[in-house]
């Protein structure tokens, strides 16, 4: 049981960086929040967007692995 939890838990840190490694950078910065960067084309269809759909994926395969973490921790207690 721990082994197959282990492997799992592996698959799903790979599948995690692979997500955080393809979403774009916020790279605007400071000079982005001072000229406006907010008012752009990309920002009005954010939710429709992969970067949105990138960042819920990422959101849920945290949580998984997290839970996934913590069932770790109490089986090898």
């Amino acid at each position: 049981m721990h082994l197959a939890i282990t492997i799992v838990q592996l698959i799903i840190c790979v599948i995690l960086v692979a997500i955080v490694m393809l979403q774009s950078g916020k790279s605007a910065g400071l000079s982005g929040a001072i000229a406006g960067g907010a008012d752009t084309f990309m920002s009005k269809n954010k939710a429709k967007s992969l970067d949105s759909k990138l960042a819920k994926a990422t959101k849920w395969v945290a949580a998984v692995f997290v839970i996934l973490t913590l069932v770790l921790n109490i089986i090898s207690k």
